[in-house]
């Protein structure tokens, strides 16, 4: 029998000091920069991604975010807390993980549906 198998574990959750980058590194060698900007309008609070996939929201005008405060949650995951007091979304580590993995296409996601609703990055 194959022994059981793990998620990559973090080894490393640096903020970087213009606070618009989240460095996320794991124990198996992948690391990520992760935007403020991503991380924020992809948050996984109830406020964005709805009680449903019907109720996702596309959150606008965040280009400039920041990340005050990275908050433990236990030792499975952080709470962000943004420049916009947005503060609600706990951060799992496999949620950092595929955001990291997966970022390029959840940014070209994220821009195709602001320009599907005329909305901009920027305020």
């Amino acid at each position: 029998m194959a022994p059981p198998t793990s998620q990559p574990w973090p080894t490393e959750l640096r903020l970087r000091k213009d606070r618009r980058i989240l460095h996320v590194a794991f124990d198996d060698g992948q690391a990520f920069d992760l935007s403020a900007e991503l991380l924020r309008v992809r948050s996984p609070s109830a406020e964005v991604q709805g009680h449903s996939p019907d109720e996702r929201k596309t959150v606008a005008g965040k280009q400039e975010v920041a990340i005050l405060e990275v908050v433990p949650i236990g030792n499975y995951a952080v709470r962000l807390v943004f420049d916009d007091m947005h503060s609600t979304g706990i951060f799992s580590w496999d949620y950092l993980l595929d955001m990291g993995r997966n970022q390029d296409g959840y940014q070209r996601d994220y821009l195709d549906e602001l320009a599907s609703k005329g909305l901009r990055r920027t305020r």
